[in-house]
């Protein structure tokens, strides 16, 4: 199951849910949650997913279109978040009873009020739909500690 989070009225703050409604691969749920993604976690327990992969816009401090792989679980929280229940919440709570949650961040160039992503997001969102059709999670790179700012 693939989740997209993000607000598509922030400009690059939609890149997940971009990502969510272009995607489409076979074997493959496909949802856009947009900027509430606690609205469908009663969805996703039903379903209850071997994998989950949420995308979102995720404040790295590296340059713009740069994806990677979150490191997370319980009371890991790396990154911040513009939504209601913040991402390391949510994360946790999608841990349980799922075999794997994987959390992919694409770096924002710009959050502004409007719609459309930046050139750098676009770019790296039609990257990442190719990886997710290839299913190679793994070419993403994990963040790691102290990368970015």
């Amino acid at each position: 199951m693939l989740l997209g989070v993000g607000n598509p009225l922030a400009r690059d703050d939609g890149v997940g849910v971009w990502v969510a409604e272009r995607f489409r691969g076979e074997g493959w749920l496909s949802v856009p949650a947009g900027q509430a993604p606690e609205n469908v976690l009663g969805k996703i327990a039903r379903l209850s997913p071997e994998l989950l992969v949420v995308v979102d816009a995720v404040e790295m401090g590296l340059p713009p279109g740069t994806i990677r792989r979150i490191p997370g679980g319980p009371g890991v929280a790396p990154w911040g978040s513009t939504h209601a229940l913040p991402l390391p919440a949510l994360f946790a709570e999608l841990c349980r009873g799922i075999g794997e949650v994987i959390l992919i961040g694409i770096q924002p160039k710009d959050l502004s009020l409007g719609e459309g992503l930046s050139p750098e997001v676009a770019a790296a969102a039609r990257e990442l739909l190719g990886i997710l059709g290839r299913g190679d999670l793994a070419a993403i790179p994990e963040l790691r500690p102290g990368e970015g700012g």
